[in-house]
């Protein structure tokens, strides 16, 4: 199964099949996320290890299923403790959203990709189960829809133990080309 572009700005471009992972890095200027283990906080702990801002929207009282989300992620706090407010404002501050999953099915990102449909922001799912290329897939993502500010949703890592090392992975040689 290729990666599921779940919805995508009409009359985004495409330059070329490559572009240079130095260039992508250059494309993204900040990564977001909401803070929960697994793929949230591996995408946060990528962008700190490369320079890259981050930030975004966490629960109010930095909940996630660990305890509290460390101080070192940048992060705002919503007014409620509500995971869904949370993702609701990183999918609206952010010019795209991509959710990483082990599995090929789209389970806990789902509703992540029904705020994107409704704000109609660019969403891609990336399975590791998939049969595609996810670093092409997400290249093609972040160019044809012109992501500066990416917003990383998926799995939890008690729910899929490992997302987190797909997460870095994929981001790593898209962004910094390792």
């Amino acid at each position: 199964m290729k990666a599921e572009v779940l919805y995508s700005k009409l009359g985004g471009r495409t330059f070329g099949n490559r572009r240079k992972p130095e260039r992508m890095k250059k494309m993204i200027e900040r990564i977001v996320s909401g803070g929960q283990t697994g793929a949230d906080r591996a995408a946060l702990d990528f962008a700190i290890e490369h320079g890259l801002k981050h930030g975004g929207w966490c629960p109010k009282g930095r909940r996630a299923e660990d305890g509290w989300i460390p101080s070192r992620y940048e992060l705002k706090e919503t007014q409620t403790i509500s995971y869904v407010q949370r993702t609701e404002w990183n999918v609206r501050d952010s010019d795209g959203t991509v959710i990483f999953t082990l599995m090929t099915a789209l389970t806990g990102g789902s509703k992540t990709a029904d705020l994107a449909r409704k704000q109609r922001k660019p969403c891609l799912h990336l399975s590791a189960g998939g049969t595609g290329d996810a670093v092409e897939e997400l290249r093609t993502f972040i160019r044809s829809n012109g992501i500066k500010v990416l917003n990383v949703a998926g799995s939890r890592a008690s729910k899929e133990p490992g997302v987190g090392n797909f997460v870095i992975d994929v981001l790593s040689r898209v962004l910094v080309g390792k």
